[in-house]
């Protein structure tokens, strides 16, 4: 059933690539939908601007995803999450998620920053060096 599928995300050799499996195919005796499987998208590391990692169905259940690279200084542009929830993952660099009308969050390596629905944000770059990092968006509202 789509509604007990839940994803798992296992960041493997952090820039290299991500390796995604539905959590029902680890536990035995769970049905696995057949769609969508199990997957590896190797992560680009010589990307200067943007990879898609995930587009939504049927290729996921609900999650799109993608690798974001700004150079210092460069946004992603004010934008809302709408009915969606972001995760962002930081590998490399350093910047703000700048919450409007809120509190600017640092980013650095290693960190994973939450973003909730129906909220105002921007991605920026404060570093001297390239900002990389995954997201991930799934809906959290119908």
């Amino acid at each position: 059933m789509v509604s007990n599928f839940k994803m798992s995300i296992f960041i493997i050799g952090i820039s290299s690539f991500v390796l995604l499996l539905p959590s029902s195919s680890l536990d035995a005796g769970n049905e696995v939908n057949s769609k969508p499987k199990p997957k590896i998208i190797r992560l680009d590391p010589k990307t200067d601007d943007y990879q898609r990692v995930l587009g939504g169905p049927p290729e996921t259940v609900t999650m799109h995803s993608g690798l974001v690279v700004l150079a210092p200084g460069k946004s992603v542009g004010v934008h809302n999450t709408e009915k969606y929830e972001e995760v962002l993952v930081i590998l490399e660099g350093q910047g703000e998620m700048r919450i409007t009308g809120g509190p600017a969050m640092n980013l650095k390596t290693d960190c994973v920053a939450y973003c909730p629905p129906r909220t105002e944000h921007n991605v920026v770059n404060t570093g001297k060096e390239k900002l990389r990092y995954l997201y991930v968006v799934a809906i959290a509202e119908k």
